[in-house]
């Protein structure tokens, strides 16, 4: 091997950081790599279980350095639902070394930018910054990671910014409370049923004791994963992160409890009055997970079906019949089976009834006939498009790698999505809609304006006894 390819190679640099390490830190292990393109991303773990994933981008004088964490609301409990979202809140707070405040300023400080945001499967911490910053990153979030000052006004004051922000995207609106009521009808058992902002009782609620649990249970080195890209010198970074991370104690991370959605064998409606001017109306199919074969076919048929002015639900909504002013659809992109959503709302003059007989039908046509070639074509040329464009810039990639590794356990996956797009054929979407679009497996949620419909509660408008959205 050339002098210079030894001087780099992965085994050679751990080895000297291992043997410039302070007494006692964690040493750190060599995992391998992953192609991702015509690039490579490296895996390496500290003795504490710390993941890292380190792509060199040196396009740009830039980093993108993001902290996930294996904690999402599938996580929490019923009475404790929200504190995966309240910890996305307290951890820009205060530290034992950091007042409040004072992170956000030292990053500003040093022409960085931050950000955050929570879901079902995960939460994540981030910060785009100049190549030459990267240790301030590292010591931040080292810091954050093990002292968070969790007394009783730091969890007050952000209790208070989470119940407002609660009120402002599910109470104060339509379009995130129904998406609520959805996933409440839709799931019985699993956890995905509660709202990863949390029910605003459980949220009132919550007691610095809880916080302490939390975060000594999941922010540990053990249940995270460091992903940098950008213009680093990849020694160095592991010497950085070695010393920021290498005294931090693992922690034992309970076994999940999630309990598995049962088959739902009826049609599950409800319907709900809310300040709207017009009839909303939502529909959801028990689909997925994000790592079936079959996710990727959902993700064709939805963009046949709702991806863009030419799909078929515009065409049929919004261009011919005119009873729509907007729709949407979404494949659930979750580690457990998720939803298949579609949703519109009605223009003036129109009714929830007239939205979902032509929704009906056009998932109808799915079952019963072969999409166009030219339409499936159409579909993955604009699914291509749009995972090539998000990993254009340093944040792109780094969060694509943390997301599938995180969600799936492979940084590479959007290629292996991208392959799986392009194997998709008519019949494969014919079979899906069969298998997943099935009515008595559906869950429905009709809006009316106020005074056009009972009270969400009543109980002549649920054909079964029997909430949720992104918090960022």
């Amino acid at each position: 091997m050339p002098e210079q390819d030894l001087k780099h190679a992965p085994s050679e640099m751990v080895a000297r950081v291992n043997a410039a390490a302070a007494a006692g830190t964690a040493k750190v292990t060599y995992e391998g790599e992953h192609a991702f393109a015509s690039e490579t991303v490296r895996r390496y773990t500290l003795e504490n279980g710390l993941k890292v994933l380190l792509l060199v981008d040196a396009s740009a004088p830039v980093v993108s350095y993001f902290t996930w964490y294996g904690v999402g609301s599938r996580h929490e409990r019923p009475g404790k639902t929200g504190l995966a979202h309240l910890f996305e809140h307290l951890m820009f707070n205060e530290t034992e070394n950091l007042k409040a405040g004072e992170f956000d300023r030292k990053l500003e400080e040093n022409g960085a930018e931050s950000n955050a945001a929570t879901w079902v499967d995960w939460t994540y911490y981030y910060e785009a910054l100049p190549a030459d910053r990267l240790s301030l990153a590292i010591e931040l979030e080292s810091d954050r990671m093990s002292r968070l000052v969790l007394r009783e006004p730091q969890v007050k004051s952000e209790k208070e910014v989470v119940a407002n922000e609660r009120r402002y995207r599910v109470d104060d609106d339509v379009e995130g409370a129904a998406s609520e009521l959805l996933y409440k009808l839709a799931f019985t058992k699993h956890p995905y049923q509660w709202p990863t902002n949390g029910w605003m009782a459980d949220i009132e609620g919550f007691t610095p004791e809880d916080c302490e649990l939390f975060y000594r249970t999941y922010y540990a080195p053990n249940n995270a994963l460091v992903v940098i890209v950008g213009d680093i010198d990849e020694e160095k970074a592991l010497g950085l992160l070695q010393t920021g991370y290498g005294a931090h104690k693992s922690a034992v991370i309970p076994p999940e409890d999630a309990q598995p959605e049962p088959p739902q064998t009826e049609e599950r409606v409800l319907e709900v009055r809310k300040p709207t001017a017009t009839d909303k109306f939502f529909v959801a199919y028990h689909g997925p997970a994000l790592g079936d074969a079959d996710h990727a076919v959902l993700t064709i048929m939805n963009e046949v079906l709702c991806g863009g002015r030419a799909s078929r639900l515009h065409r049929a909504l919004v261009i011919d019949a005119e009873i729509a002013s907007e729709m949407r659809g979404w494949v659930g992109t979750f580690r457990d089976p998720g939803l298949y959503e579609v949703s519109a709302s009605a223009r003036a003059g129109h009714t929830a009834a007239e939205l979902q007989d032509v929704i009906d039908a056009e998932l109808a046509k799915l079952r019963n006939e072969v999409v166009t070639s030219d339409e499936i074509e159409r579909a993955k040329a604009r699914l291509e498009l749009s995972v090539l464009q998000s990993l254009e810039s340093t944040s792109g990639k780094a969060e694509q790698i943390g997301f599938y590794e995180t969600v799936l356990g492979d940084p590479s996956a959007a290629f292996r999505r991208l392959e799986a797009y392009r194997r998709v054929t008519p019949s494969d979407v014919r079979r899906a809609a069969r298998r997943y679009l099935a009515p008595n497996s559906r869950s429905i949620v009709r809006v009316f304006p106020d005074g056009e419909a009972p009270d969400e509660g009543d109980d002549e408008n649920e054909t079964d006894e029997t909430d949720h959205e992104a918090a960022e």
